[in-house]
């Protein structure tokens, strides 16, 4: 891939993501896995990115006043240790990209749903259950290198728990704590990769783009991104399975 298209693609993913309070995490993991072939490395660069947008988003909803801590410490409580041991964990590079692929096509499945579902009624979730839920995200989120809002924001969606904006500043906060603890996972396990003279001009456009959309707020058809990214995820999530899982049945 040319590399100013490759610059260009990274800084219209954290722009439009950014624009809503989100990361683009599995985007960028999607791109990544078709261009590297060493899994620390996509695990640490996608984190690395997913913390340089999300902390603006986080920022957008602390001054927005929306963020409510009495409703998403318990997604926190294991989610960020979880994430930590997750990202400790030694995986073969096979065993990586099969968990990565299931994910991403578990995701691309669960934001396709979110899109066509219609939205009720808001429902509850006892403090136990938002710790469970936090708690195994998190620990997918360390496996695979990604903040975990991609599995988090339409799991909440299609359980009609609180409103849209409510889970998206959970979401936004989410990925930020989950990536770092991630990041410090990778750190303490001597894992942490990253190649600076291949990512440097990718942390440089996720960067501009992160703040060119935060500040532009971008009104757009949010069924209209989340299909467009359910695709580009589920395409490479049923590459990745096909790919890598085929050695395994050999």
């Amino acid at each position: 891939m040319n590399e100013y298209v490759l610059l260009g693609l990274f800084f219209l993913i954290a722009l439009f993501y950014s624009s809503i309070g989100f990361g683009g995490g599995s985007s960028y993991l999607a791109i990544l896995s078709l261009m590297l072939t060493d899994f620390y490395e996509i695990r640490t660069l996608a984190l690395v990115l997913n913390v340089l947008v999300v902390t603006i988003g986080t920022i957008v909803f602390l001054r927005k006043r929306v963020f409510n801590w009495s409703l998403f410490w318990p997604f926190l409580l294991l989610s960020i240790p979880m994430a930590f041991f997750g990202a400790q964990l030694r995986l073969t590079e096979q065993v990586f990209f099969i968990i990565l692929g299931i994910a991403l096509i578990l995701a691309a499945m669960a934001i396709l749903a979110q899109s066509i579902i219609k939205k009720g009624m808001s429902t509850n979730l006892h403090a136990s259950k938002r710790m469970v839920l936090g708690g195994a995200i998190g620990m997918l989120s360390g496996l695979v290198g990604i903040g975990g809002g991609i599995f988090l924001s339409p799991t909440l969606n299609l359980m009609k728990w609180q409103n849209a904006v409510t889970v998206a500043s959970l979401a936004s906060f989410f990925i930020l704590v989950n990536s770092l603890a991630g990041i410090m996972g990778l750190v303490v396990n001597d894992t942490f990769q990253l190649n600076a003279s291949f990512a440097g001009g990718i942390i440089i456009a996720v960067m501009l783009g992160g703040l060119v959309g935060s500040q532009l707020s971008i009104k757009m058809n949010l069924n209209i991104i989340r299909r467009l990214t359910a695709i580009l995820v589920l395409y490479v999530g049923v590459r990745i399975v096909l790919l890598h899982g085929f050695d395994i049945v050999i």
